[in-house]
């Protein structure tokens, strides 16, 4: 008997909450279900925050199940109560169906769009931007109470701060998805980040309320760090799976300069990676943990950009430690410039001029074997012209070249 997807997702660390778990357990064991995730269209592509999401979908598929990708085309006019204080903007049709095209090449690496139990991708604003208030109020409204949204997590938060009305529909927009997909797909599962968990619920009780059918919620844990801050952040900004970006080099470094704390995790969640390898990977706490980082770097960044690319981040990665320059990453500036931080800034080694100056001032950029000490440094006619080694930190070095 095939495993049930349940156990593989708990062994690895996916699963923060459920509700109705016998039962949830028991239906993942004996059929094939449809289930979905959420993914707000407001960028051209996923990014490190979405990894997890998209794993545990490819484990789900792989188990017979089948995803439901919903775009949310119509809640994301809608500002999310569950953090964010800013309001979203207003896109356009050619741009979100452009990002669902972006996200769908993206989730093709994770989990498959053709074949049996095959994916499929919807957009709720095919659905909301028709509706009609008054109905939505009558058949939608009537099974929230009020009473208990206001106990949920996500809005106690945001009540010292103020809550708008505008957010606080979000819940009962989030649960009529969930109807709607049900209704249509049969969709009897609805997974997540555990940040959703308030809102999840709200649809696992209409669909129970309204339909008298069962309907389930699972959050999964966040991906996050040793010491609780969400991963996928860099100096630079947000580690995108889009190599135009983030490069393929660039994201394979972030994996392998994780915390050593993060790894035997990060190998569970973020590979397919057997639980025993991972074990015997993980097993020694010294020197020896770089093995492992590096397993994961190559595994994450073969699924995301390939085999032939991970490959060669690998090289490159190794020429740039081992000091063979003809190998590491390059990057050209063009003529005329010649101060250090407008050079960081251009090869991307830091993300402004001042956070280039706060490097050169602390002591973490050298030019070849000299460090570079004032802020407003520049390098020589000779240097550019026969090209330079620029290293920031132990980690990033790059040979530079003038255009």
């Amino acid at each position: 008997m095939a495993k049930n997807v349940f156990d593989t997702l708990k062994e690895r660390g996916f699963i923060k909450q459920t509700v109705y778990e016998e039962d949830l357990y028991k239906m993942l064991g004996e059929e094939s279900v449809s289930f979905y995730i959420g993914f707000d269209p407001t960028a051209d592509s996923l990014h490190v925050g979405h990894y997890l999401a998209m794993m545990a979908m490819a484990h789900m598929q792989r188990a017979g199940h089948r995803p439901i990708v919903l775009i949310g085309g119509g809640t994301a006019m809608v500002g999310d109560p569950s953090g964010r204080t800013d309001m979203r903007s207003m896109m356009t049709k050619e741009t979100i169906m452009h990002n669902c095209d972006c996200f769908k090449k993206q989730m093709s690496r994770f989990f498959s769009f053709e074949g049996d139990n095959a994916a499929i991708m919807v957009n709720n604003a095919d659905w909301l931007w028709s509706l009609n208030y008054i109905d939505f109020l009558r058949n939608i409204g009537a099974h929230f109470s009020v009473n208990r949204m206001l106990s949920a997590e996500c809005f106690k938060q945001r009540l010292e701060r103020g809550l708008s009305f505008l957010e606080f529909n979000y819940m009962l927009m989030q649960g009529y998805d969930f109807l709607v997909l049900n209704d249509k797909y049969g969709c009897k599962l609805q997974c997540g980040g555990d940040d959703q968990w308030s809102n999840m619920l709200g649809g696992v009780n209409l669909i129970r309320c309204k339909k008298s059918e069962p309907a389930y919620a699972m959050t999964f844990t966040l991906l996050t760090t040793s010491d609780g801050k969400k991963m996928g952040k860099t100096q630079a900004g947000a580690v995108w799976l889009d190599r135009n970006k983030t490069t393929p080099y660039d994201f394979f470094q972030y994996w392998r300069n994780i915390d050593d704390a993060d790894v035997e995790k990060c190998l569970k969640l973020l590979t397919f990676l057997p639980l025993d390898e991972i074990e015997e990977l993980t097993k020694h706490k010294d020197e020896r943990i770089n093995k492992a980082k590096e397993k994961l770097a190559y595994e994450v960044t073969k699924i995301v950009h390939g085999e032939e690319d991970a490959e060669d981040a690998m090289k490159k990665a190794k020429a740039a430690f081992g000091g063979d320059s003809e190998n590491m990453p390059s990057a050209t500036i063009p003529q005329g410039m010649t101060r250090v931080a407008d050079i960081l800034v251009a090869v991307g080694a830091a993300p402004s001029k001042g956070e280039a100056k706060r490097l050169i001032i602390g002591g973490g950029i050298s030019v070849d074997d000299v460090k570079i000490t004032a802020f407003d440094a520049s390098l020589s006619e000779e240097v550019l012209t026969k090209g330079f080694v620029l290293h920031k930190g132990k980690k990033t070095h790059i040979k530079v070249s003038v255009e």
